[in-house]
């Protein structure tokens, strides 16, 4: 069974280190599994992307949606930062390395990110990510924020990535406008 784990940086997130079953043949991994996040909902289509070394994606992040994150091939550098205002780790950033990190065998981790947690990653290698969602593209829901704020801190691994559009016209942390920014519930 896989070791999942929430981390101590940003609450709700979790890392899976899947079991590797391997032979002559190759090997055999479980990347996911419904079970491993009983208070999430269900994820309801898959994703894949491709992208070439150098490049960020991110940081984004959606109100209403969570992701589940694995990279099959290449090393991916994952930035995530807490936006949710009221959580007990607003404000945190975590760097977590997938897949074949410094050239090593993959790593397999998988990465769960809830709603309000901005996401992103940097591909120190030509890579491939696959992720899972548990909700479908809502266009209303694609937020982000810069992936350079001095706020958030990230060590990406890059000098001077290439970006999208979108991802160099993201908002600083500081101005989100207060409709756009995540929050939890507060307890009573």
């Amino acid at each position: 069974m896989a070791n999942i784990s929430e981390s101590d940086a940003i609450a709700g997130v979790f890392i899976v280190e899947p079991v590797v079953h391997g032979d002559d043949r190759g090997i055999f991994v479980e990347t996911y599994r419904r079970q491993w996040f009983p208070s999430g909902r269900e994820m309801i289509q898959a994703n894949r992307g491709d992208r070439q070394r150098g490049c960020i994606v991110g940081l984004h992040y959606h109100l209403h949606q969570s992701d589940y994150w694995y990279v099959p091939s290449g090393h991916a550098r994952v930035v995530l930062h807490d936006l949710r205002e009221g959580s007990d780790t607003d404000g945190n950033t975590l760097v977590v390395d997938l897949g074949e990190v410094d050239g090593a065998e993959n790593n397999h981790k998988g990465v769960y990110i809830p709603p309000g947690v901005a996401h992103g990653f940097a591909s120190l290698s030509d890579m491939t990510i696959t992720y899972l969602v548990d909700g479908y593209y809502n266009p209303a829901d694609e937020l982000g924020v810069a992936w350079n704020d001095p706020a958030i801190d990230a060590d990406w691994g890059l000098e001077d990535p290439i970006l999208s559009k979108r991802d160099q016209d993201n908002p600083l942390r500081v101005d989100i406008e207060p409709q756009w920014r995540p929050h939890v519930a507060l307890r009573t």
